[in-house]
């Protein structure tokens, strides 16, 4: 991620934009799936304490969230977009060696893969590594040479059905040929309804980072005195309410616990999911304002964020703690990736509806906020009519 970022800040070179990206992706993928697996093996008697301790872990991924968009939009906004880029490779590069420097608190969490009793297949495994690198490559390589379309929209839409044909595909290899018993079935099949579910929340989260700030850099007032706020940095707002209320979560989660009164993670994804769509629904009322020919003010925004926020902490970090607690211990590397699929599909979805958000008028703003409100409370209420015979097949986890 530090390389792909430096290759962003280099200019003059669209090619060399691409193939940083194409190295940021490569680093996201290698990062993510991995740290959640060590954290999850930080707890092995799973339950409560778990779900605190991802929370935990999501506060503090968020104080970098918070700091970040500060620094780069402020400097992006000052120098230019290629020196916010460096600088995010500077802070990539900050965070190696802090990992290197405390790495050995974390104990035997994350030194080696868990397989199978026999199983010492690592040839295998890097076969289909190389082979996927190589695939990514060559597309990316026609593309930038002008053999493929690169036309945005289009590649959205064919990266959404290859991605919804990855995760098919392998929840077929897990029902079918991955040899699990009846219980590990039932608790994939949850998998895959949080599954469903986290790209349906993530579609709309993600709007974050274009619709609505879009929304705040053109029909929100940012002055502040003769200083004009960047639009940037409303996307601090999100870990700044995270870091706020992680902890006050992570002790809801404990306190009903001890009580026998947690809701299981079906539930918790339908309450997400209602947040979600309430957070719309304020937008509706700001978009009304600036279709009045107003600027809105900053709080509405605000408000959003803050619904999102709440509903993020109902949602991702049991799901990532929850993910790890149902998955075969021999498939939580891979189910973690899946996770992680599920967001980059919702991101897919979030980029398309933005488009379509972005194109209209501000007229047009209310209505295209309301349906993503109606969007939200629907899947949130479904979800929760479903989540009592859902939480039957967790087979106990909690």
């Amino acid at each position: 991620m530090m390389i792909g970022n430096g290759m962003l800040a280099i200019p003059g070179s669209p090619e060399l934009f691409y193939y940083g990206l194409v190295v940021i992706i490569f680093g996201v993928g290698l990062l993510k799936p991995n740290i959640s697996a060590i954290v999850a093996e930080l707890y092995p008697e799973g339950g409560a304490r778990r779900d605190a301790g991802f929370t935990i872990f999501y506060m503090g991924i968020n104080v970098g969230a918070f700091i970040g968009p500060l620094i780069t939009a402020w400097l992006a906004q000052e120098f230019g977009w290629r020196v916010g880029f460096f600088s995010a490779a500077v802070g990539m590069a900050l965070g190696i060696v802090q990992f290197q420097m405390t790495r050995r608190y974390l104990g035997k969490a994350g030194a080696g893969p868990h397989r199978p009793a026999g199983d010492t297949a690592t040839r295998r495994d890097w076969t289909f590594v190389v082979v996927g690198t190589v695939a990514v490559l060559a597309l990316t390589a026609l593309g930038i040479g002008g053999k493929l379309n690169m036309d945005a929209r289009a590649m959205a839409e064919s990266a959404t059905w290859v991605i919804v044909a990855l995760a098919a595909g392998y929840f077929a290899y897990l029902f079918l040929l991955a040899g699990l018993d009846t219980v590990e079935k039932k608790r994939v099949f949850v998998i895959a309804v949080l599954f469903v579910a986290c790209a349906l929340f993530w579609s709309g989260f993600e709007q974050a980072g274009s619709s609505l700030n879009l929304f705040a850099e053109r029909y929100t007032d940012r002055m502040l005195g003769g200083w004009s706020i960047p639009a940037g940095w409303f996307q601090s707002l999100n870990p700044v309410f995270i870091i706020m209320f992680a902890p006050l979560f992570s002790m809801l989660w404990v306190r009903l616990a001890q009580r026998q009164l947690d809701p299981a993670a079906p539930a918790q994804f339908a309450v997400g999911l209602v947040l979600l769509g309430l957070g719309f629904l304020v937008m509706v009322a700001a978009a009304a304002v600036a279709a009045g020919g107003m600027q809105a003010a900053p709080y509405w925004l605000l408000l959003t964020y803050l619904l999102h926020t709440f509903g993020e902490l109902c949602l991702s970090p049991v799901g990532l703690s929850t993910t790890t607690k149902l998955a075969p211990q021999r498939f939580v590397g891979q189910m973690m990736g899946l996770w992680f699929l599920a967001i980059s599909l919702g991101n897919l979805f979030a980029g398309l509806i933005a488009g379509e958000v972005s194109d209209v008028g501000i007229e047009q703003m209310p209505g295209q906020f309301m349906r993503i409100f109606w969007f939200g409370l629907v899947c949130g209420v479904l979800l929760l009519l479903f989540s009592r015979p859902v939480k039957k097949l967790m087979g106990g986890v909690r």
